[in-house]
């Protein structure tokens, strides 16, 4: 059990999700995102954005992406993480946990208590993803935080 961190980095594509934490195949531990930042790192222009976290049941394809411990004393995380799908993971339909709509030169960071956040169960490859469903063709980045529990 602890506290994680995970970059992101999608490179410019439409449709597809920056990335996503899943829970590991074996589902043995549940964990809740408590801390976000969005932006894009791109060209600065004026391109509306709509960031959904919406949950998922798969990982997709997706460039692996070691979640780092906050506290050099914790073991690794078991919770996976991945960037850059070129294979969308399956999104629960009518689960978006959180939208956000900002513009492309605009940074939006959205934290919360860790004992509280978006709660993934500990069941195999469940987890949270953050796609754009339609933008603008531009690099984008996220940070994520999130407990093991």
């Amino acid at each position: 059990m602890g506290n994680y961190a995970v970059e992101m980095r999608r490179t410019a594509s439409a449709t597809a999700s920056l990335g996503n934490i899943t829970a590991p195949a074996s589902g043995m531990r549940r964990f809740r995102l408590y801390d976000l930042v969005l932006g894009a790192d791109g060209a600065a222009a004026d391109n509306a954005f709509l960031y959904q976290l919406q949950r998922c049941t798969t990982t997709g394809t997706r460039t692996a992406v070691t979640p780092q411990p906050l506290d050099t004393a914790d073991p690794a995380a078991v919770t996976t993480a991945g960037q850059n799908h070129t294979v969308e993971p399956t999104y629960t339909a009518a689960a978006v946990l959180l939208s956000v709509a900002l513009n492309q030169r605009s940074t939006f960071r959205w934290c919360c208590d860790p004992q509280d956040g978006l709660i993934v169960p500990a069941t195999a490859n469940n987890g949270i993803g953050i796609q754009t469903p339609a933008m603008a063709t531009v690099a984008i980045t996220g940070s994520i935080r999130f407990r093991e529990d």
